[in-house]
């Protein structure tokens, strides 16, 4: 079995930051993409960053320049340093990682960490 395990979401002013974290356990050969996804109440689930094994990223316009994300591949863990928050990007947060489990790759997925943004 494998297992995504997210942290680091929480309350923040406008302004402020947040970093999250998603560490995949489990008897994993190797991970391809890493990214973050959100939705916000009413919203479809949008990709927020991704990161490929190598260490491209790409990012939602609505964040470039404010987020980052990094992933530590000896610790199967991905993260999403979010600076500059801002009221729109309040949202559950989900991580997904693409992992090799067993000689075949899946679609895995956190369960998902609370973000709010308010003063």
């Amino acid at each position: 079995q494998v297992q995504l395990v997210e942290s680091g979401g929480g309350l923040v002013q406008p302004g402020g930051s947040l970093k999250l974290s998603c560490a995949a356990s489990g008897i994993i050969l190797s991970i391809n993409t890493m990214a973050w996804y959100r939705q916000a109440p009413g919203k479809q689930r949008e990709l927020v960053a991704a990161i490929a094994r190598g260490g491209s990223t790409n990012y939602a316009d609505s964040v470039k320049g404010r987020f980052t994300i990094s992933r530590d591949n000896a610790k199967n863990t991905v993260y999403l340093q979010m600076n500059s928050l801002k009221p729109d990007d309040a949202a559950v947060y989900y991580c997904y990682q693409e992992i090799n489990y067993r000689f075949v790759y899946g679609d895995y997925w956190g369960q998902g960490t609370q973000v709010t943004v308010s003063s």
